[in-house]
């Protein structure tokens, strides 16, 4: 056997390998889960409503984190996701009252584009500063919604100065068969499959529209930028800009096209919170989501994959702060939480970070006296815990991270040479 088929042998391998590991590490996740929520008699924990809510939360999260994906793999940083989303709530609210639920999502895109449209001129074409651009869209678009939704819907049926409802939302449906099916068995609360069949009649009963189209564009995001020559095309101008300019490519504008996408993103994240989270508009509805989704990406190492995986991380804490007894849920997660950062420590002390692994260690300490030195969390907390969780989970997790080479950085045209 040659030696580059040997080296291509070792390649299959070594991602065959890590691939069983993803299943077995998900397993693991499964088994724990399940093994709390017997032991601590949170039921909920898995309920086929409790993660629904789950969804509701990340999706909005999951909007605004893909959006900053678009940005930051251009080497733009959009810290002006939050006031995108507000652009997009207002949008949505505006065009689905006059035009109906789709030209309310379209809207919503269009003015989350406008926002970017600003973010892209003041950053690629005027070279201003990535986050004091951010800065300024975020409190501009507060501002400007304030002033839209005063103008526009103070004189309308079910509308004021602040807020609107009565207008169309996009249509939900049932997956028949498979929710009712899924739903008797988590009923029966046994151990693993009650708590996989919560997980799928959550996601195939009342699902919206905007959420199938939520996790589309998850694969499509992630097909346009690994699997196309224009992703690649547009990763270059994140990684070194110069290089891709000797290239031949146009760095300016697919620097433009990145943020103009992330923009109508997180605009769809507004829609989403005013039209499925929520069927009516209140100004500053978002509630920080756009810096969430923003933590999501930087914890998904800007992939992805990994933005999936922190919105729905971030959205289940976001969801079951606003469910009933809450107090109760957030209390087992404790338990959770001090597992899984004992397997933490554990990993970290084998990978010789002894420092590291000693912080790990007595914070799990903390979440087990905690856990057991009390008997719910107090209700106040709990609507913390999105934010929290946001904050810890970048702490942990900040050591691994590798953004885009040229993320955030100044890009004149003719600097390669």
């Amino acid at each position: 056997m040659t030696t580059q088929h040997q080296g291509f042998s070792a390649e299959v391998a070594r991602a065959r390998t890590i691939r069983y590991t993803w299943w077995l590490a998900a397993l693991a996740v499964i088994v724990v889960i399940s093994t709390v929520r017997l032991y601590t008699g949170a039921d909920r924990i898995t309920a086929p409503g409790t993660l629904r809510a789950a969804i509701i939360g990340a999706c909005p999260i999951l909007l605004a984190g893909l959006g900053g994906l678009w940005a930051e793999r251009a080497g733009i940083v959009n810290i002006g996701l939050e006031g995108q989303m507000l652009l997009g709530t207002w949008g949505a609210a505006f065009f689905a009252y006059h035009y109906g639920p789709l030209a309310g999502v379209l809207g919503a895109a269009l003015m989350g584009l406008l926002g970017g449209l600003l973010h892209a001129i003041a950053t690629v074409s005027f070279g201003v500063d990535h986050i004091i651009s951010g800065v300024a869209i975020n409190i501009v678009g507060l501002g400007a919604i304030g002033f839209l939704a005063k103008t526009t819907f103070d004189d309308l049926e079910g509308g004021g100065p602040r807020n609107l409802s009565g207008y169309s939302t996009p249509p939900e449906f049932t997956v028949p068969l498979v929710a009712d099916g899924a739903r008797s068995l988590a009923d029966r609360n046994w151990f693993i499959i009650s708590d996989v069949a919560g997980a799928i009649a959550g996601v195939t009963t009342r699902l919206s529209l905007l959420t199938v189209l939520t996790f589309v564009l998850v694969g499509v995001t992630a097909w346009v930028l690994w699997r196309t020559s224009f992703g690649l095309r547009l990763r270059s101008c994140g990684e070194n800009p110069q290089a891709a300019e000797t290239l031949g490519i146009d760095v300016y504008r697919y620097k433009y096209v990145a943020v103009l996408i992330s923009g109508a993103f997180a605009g769809l994240g507004g829609a989403y919170l005013a039209m499925v989270a929520s069927s009516s508009f209140t100004v500053g509805q978002t509630g920080g989501r756009g810096y969430i989704g923003l933590a999501a990406m930087i914890f998904g190492n800007w992939r992805p994959s990994g933005v999936l995986t922190g919105s729905l991380m971030f959205g289940y804490t976001d969801g079951i702060s606003l469910l009933s007894n809450s107090g109760v849920l957030v209390h087992a997660l404790l338990l959770l939480v001090a597992i899984g950062l004992a397997v933490f420590a554990v990993l970290k002390l084998r990978a010789a970070e002894k420092i590291t692994a000693a912080v790990m260690a007595g914070l799990s300490i903390g979440a087990f006296v905690w856990y057991f030195s009390s008997d719910s969390v107090n209700t106040s907390f709990t609507g913390m815990t999105p934010y929290v969780v946001t904050l810890f989970v970048l702490a942990v997790f900040s050591q691994r991270l590798r953004m885009p080479a040229a993320d955030g950085q100044q890009y004149r045209r003719g600097g390669a040479g």
